[in-house]
């Protein structure tokens, strides 16, 4: 038996978070619990090591959704991180909070306490930011953001090209003001990924009062009553018990999370007996909610003599590259998911931009890339520019299939299952075309390459997505938050389970709709804010 204050399971963005904040004063004993192992894989440290870990098994939960109607009935590869850091170690390093209608969205939807005004100041903790230094940014926080070290022609090309289409330059898309175009910011430190593993859990790892274990699976969360008093986890053949005397923290993301609660019993109980499950509290939200950016590239065929990223990736240059970020931390291998952003209102009357594009001088096989997440570059230069919906209406699902810890859950997505997210995906690939069109990138472009060259009318472009379009790694809201009355809702706004005792979610999984934008720092900052009201909660019943 071990006994702990706290057993956060995940060290995922969040559980890396609550590691370190749980930890820090020296009062509680904490155990982190991770089914997969260290970061030790130097492709997770090298940015455009993502490419690799996007599709490796051994860092990665590779799930696999069920067949999806909105997308021509094909299945989807969803990339989930499985080691230390969890997605942060293997994701595509870009830094984006979102905008502030969308936290006070979730206020408004029952999460009181995380309007824009209450969650900036735990963005501004969180982050550690090299060149922004203002009211809205944070500059000695533990997750570094720092600028692109690497520029290209191509994207500045492109930058231009979305100014002369209308969108203005804007160089803080995190400033509370999200439309333009401008370079992302990035994770990254000194040329290395700076992952959640990183800067929040290697500091942490020192502590005596923080016990770290890998490979270790939770097999069940372990209960008295409507308490839950601690785990069974799986490690190298064994289970062993583990016991909490405060909290069991659930910080498996999305996917994760949901099941981990229905595996308990917890959930909708007709989802529950059909995987042969006893109920333990009727929570009919869990596993509900479920959202994604969907996205859909658009490739251009560069003009010849061009050097894309496609090029930069073989032979000489390859090596060259290698060379580079061997000597000065640049170069291609600081390369992140995409160069350069942008933010763009689909229609009139939005109060924000609702599509957003993550642009790359670079192509892809389209079809293995959405199929098995494999980056199969071409040989011939190339432009990709890729848009999605910010906050899609459609709705979908995560429940478990049976009542093995080991079996993966039916993801049901259900993309582009409501009216308005094809249309808004439909004027996003158009206005794709509007931008590669313009003046600024005619010394580049020579056609459209994906789909093929030529005149298409909205259900053409909107078949083009259905075929080719994929997930963006975004997952949320499967766990929601909300009040004690609303029966969708899972956990309060402190991320604890309506019902239970003990027995906290706090990770992407709580959003009550999804943040416009990448995922990975707004999950931190629901971290660093979930970890105060788990120490105020542990202050007040010391002073009781």
């Amino acid at each position: 038996m071990m006994n702990f204050d706290y057993i956060v399971v995940g060290a995922g963005s969040a559980g890396c978070v609550l590691a370190n904040r749980l930890t820090a004063d020296g009062r509680h004993r904490v155990l982190l619990l991770e089914a997969g192992p260290k970061d030790w894989n130097p492709m997770i440290h090298i940015p455009v090591g993502y490419a690799q870990t996007l599709k490796d098994p051994s860092v990665n939960w590779l799930y696999e959704t069920e067949e999806d109607p909105g997308s021509n009935g094909r299945a989807h590869v969803w990339p989930r991180g499985k080691v230390l850091g969890g997605s942060s170690s293997i994701n595509g390093l870009l830094y984006v909070r979102g905008q502030p209608a969308d936290y006070d969205n979730w206020a408004q939807l029952g999460a009181t306490g995380w309007a824009s005004s209450d969650v900036l100041p735990y963005f501004r903790r969180s982050e550690g930011n090299e060149r922004l230094r203002d009211e809205q940014h944070g500059t000695d926080g533990p997750l570094n953001v720092s600028d692109a070290t690497t520029r290209h022609p191509v994207s500045d090309a492109v930058v231009r090209a979305g100014i002369q289409a209308g969108l203005p330059f804007n160089d803080d898309v995190n400033s509370g003001e999200q439309d333009g175009i401008s370079y992302f910011q990035l994770t990254v430190k000194k040329g290395m990924r700076w992952s959640a593993a990183q800067a929040y859990l290697k500091p942490a790892m020192a502590r005596q009062t923080l016990k770290v274990e890998t490979d270790a699976h939770c097999e069940a969360i372990l209960f008295e009553g409507r308490r839950a008093t601690g785990v069974r986890f799986r490690q190298d053949g064994r289970s062993i018990t583990a016991h909490a005397t405060r909290e069991v923290i659930l910080c498996g993301g999305a996917v994760n999370s949901p099941q981990m609660l229905e595996l308990a019993g917890i959930g909708d109980p007709q989802v529950l007996k059909a995987a042969g499950i006893e109920v333990r509290h009727a929570l009919p939200g869990v596993g509900t909610n479920l959202q994604d950016h969907y996205v859909v590239s658009v490739q251009y065929r560069l003009k010849p003599g061009t050097i894309s990223v496609n090029e930069l990736s073989r032979g000489w240059r390859l090596m060259a590259e290698v060379a580079k970020y061997a000597v000065a931390r640049k170069g291609l291998l600081t390369l992140s998911a995409a160069h350069v952003q942008a933010y763009w209102r689909s229609r009139p009357g939005l109060s924000g931009p609702d599509v957003q594009y993550h642009i790359l001088p670079a192509t892809v096989d389209i079809p293995r890339f959405v199929e098995k997440q494999e980056w199969e570059l071409e040989t011939v230069p190339g432009l990709t520019l890729a848009p999605c919906q910010l906050r899609p209406e459609s709705r979908g699902t995560i429940h478990v299939k049976s009542a093995d810890p080991f079996a993966p859950p039916s993801i049901r997505p259900n993309y582009l299952s409501d009216p308005i997210d094809q249309k808004t995906i439909t004027e996003g690939l158009k206005f794709a075309d509007v931008i590669a069109g313009q003046e600024a990138l005619k010394p580049y472009v020579v056609h459209r390459l994906t789909p093929a060259a030529g005149p298409m009318g909205d259900d053409e472009w909107l078949g083009y997505a259905r075929e080719l379009g994929s997930t963006i790694y975004h997952p949320v809201g499967t766990c929601r938050m909300g009040q004690a009355g609303d029966a969708g809702a899972v956990v309060d706004p402190h991320g604890r389970v309506h019902g239970m005792i003990g027995l906290r979610v706090i990770d992407a999984s709580v959003m009550p709709r999804l943040v416009s934008g990448n995922t990975n720092a707004p999950t931190i900052m629901i971290a660093e804010k979930m970890a105060d009201s788990v120490l105020a909660d542990a202050r007040a019943a010391a002073a009781a």
